[in-house]
């Protein structure tokens, strides 16, 4: 199994997958054989063989029902199926083995977000801070919660929080641009999307907030500029070819009424 273990390491999923299945055929004692099931789903997983790995961690849990690594890993898996029911139950009996996994927390909380149980996701996130005061994707996905049922106090507190821990995290930087758009403080958003540009300067979607906040601002040439960025790296946002027609028809009229101001003599 060890030689399995390097390949992987190497990035040799074939090989590793042979070798935990030789190692498997030997029927070791219940702890690695335990092990060599989950292996080797590990290695399925990285092989897209999604139903291989299901199996595996399966066959892991029957061998040994009390590591709640394989419950959680099987867990991950049924979340990113979708299939929100299996991944909360697997999440909860390995928080049941071991209630300190602050990561299972994380998780399940996930999978209740996404099944629609927002206080019960909430709840979860608050756990797996208690346990792990510095998990900064606790607190960024307890952001997007609160964010969610317009906590937007809330959802900025965590932002705040995750990016103190990680300064360089850029989705919190717009998630919180956001939030702080939505209680209509431009200022602040414009500063977060100007500190997620500076970390990731070829994300269309951030230059495309960044000009609604200019936009609202009355910044119209700043926004322009923005839309016309979005427009260069995604080609195919009609929002921001709208968005920037109708500051353009403004421009424009602005222009034509400062022309007849002129002819007539008076001050724009």
């Amino acid at each position: 199994m060890d030689r399995g273990i390097e390949g992987q390491g190497k990035g040799d999923g074939d090989g590793a997958i042979e070798d935990y299945t030789k190692a498997i055929s030997l029927k070791p004692q219940a702890m690695v054989l335990a092990a060599a099931y989950n292996n080797r789903a590990n290695a399925r997983i990285a092989r897209n063989d999604v139903a291989g790995a299901l199996a595996d961690y399966s066959k892991a849990i029957e061998v040994v029902p009390t590591d709640p690594e394989n419950y959680y890993n099987r867990g991950v898996v049924f979340l990113n199926k979708s299939d929100y029911e299996h991944a909360i139950a697997d999440f909860s009996k390995a928080i049941e083995i071991a209630p300190e996994l602050a990561v299972a927390y994380n998780n399940r909380a996930n999978a209740r977000k996404e099944k629609g149980d927002v206080a019960g996701a909430i709840s979860d996130y608050d756990k797996a801070i208690e346990l792990k005061p510095k998990y900064v994707e606790a607190y960024y996905n307890r952001g997007v919660a609160r964010q969610g049922k317009d906590d937007l106090d809330g959802a900025i507190k965590d932002y705040t929080a995750a990016l103190e821990i990680a300064p360089n995290f850029t989705d919190a930087y717009v998630n919180r641009g956001q939030a702080r758009q939505s209680k209509h403080d431009l200022d602040g958003a414009i500063a977060d999307y100007d500190a997620a540009l500076k970390l990731k300067t070829d994300e269309a979607g951030i230059y495309f907030a960044r000009a609604t906040a200019r936009h609202a601002k009355k910044d119209l040439n700043g926004a322009l500029a923005d839309y016309s960025r979005t427009i260069e790296l995604d080609p195919g946002s009609a929002q921001a070819y709208a968005n920037r027609a109708v500051i353009e028809t403004l421009q424009g009229k602005r222009f034509k009424e400062f022309i007849d101001n002129r002819r007539r003599g008076s001050k724009p």
